[in-house]
C-alpha cells in the first residue's frame, strides 16, 4: 500500500453532495456485486447526501486535488459509510478517513458490515476492529447477514 501524501481530508459540505454521491455509487457497485441493484438515481442518492446525511452526521471527505475520492460519515460513536472511489483502493485513504473517524471519536468506533464484503472485514481488522456480533440480515435492508465490528481506544494501545 502506498500512502499519498496529496490526500487531504476535510469535513464535507453541501456542495460536495453530487461528488459524494457519485463515490457511494461507484464503490458500491464495484465492490460489493452481490447487492440488490441499485434502485435510486444520482439525483435521488444526491439529494439524501445533500438533505439527509451532511445535516445529521459528522461528514469528511478525502480530497486529491480538487476531487472528492472518498468519504466517511458518522452519527455519535457508529461509523455508517467508508467509501472509496475504486480506483484509488488501497492507496492508503481509506486509512486516512478511519484515522479522522478515530481521531474524533469518544474511545470507540461500531460499525456493520456486510459478512460477504471481505475486503472491508480485513481493512478493519488491519485497524484493530473485532466481532462483537453478526446478524442474519434482519437488520438491513438488503436483508444480507452482517455482523457489527468495534474498535476501543483502551485495546489499541
Amino acid at each position: 500500500m502506498t500512502v499519498d501524501t496529496q490526500t487531504v481530508i476535510r469535513p464535507g459540505e453541501p456542495t460536495d453532495a453530487a461528488s459524494i454521491a457519485h463515490v457511494h455509487m461507484a464503490s458500491r457497485a464495484a465492490t460489493m456485486p452481490y447487492l440488490p441493484p441499485q434502485r435510486h438515481t444520482h439525483d435521488h442518492v444526491t439529494q439524501w447526501i445533500r438533505d439527509i446525511v451532511l445535516p445529521s452526521y459528522r461528514t469528511w471527505v478525502a480530497l486529491r486535488d480538487t476531487e472528492v475520492v472518498g468519504y466517511a460519515t458518522v452519527e455519535g460513536d457508529v461509523l455508517h459509510d467508508l467509501y472509496l472511489r475504486p480506483d484509488v483502493l488501497r492507496q492508503g485513504i481509506g486509512t486516512l478517513l478511519l484515522d479522522e473517524v478515530k481521531r474524533h471519536s469518544a474511545g470507540d468506533v461500531s460499525l456493520h458490515v456486510f459478512q460477504q464484503n471481505t475486503g472491508a472485514r480485513a481493512f478493519y481488522t488491519r485497524h484493530g476492529f473485532t466481532v462483537v456480533d453478526t446478524d442474519d440480515g434482519s437488520r438491513n435492508m438488503e436483508g444480507l447477514p452482517d455482523m457489527t465490528l468495534r474498535w476501543r481506544a483502551d485495546d489499541a494501545h
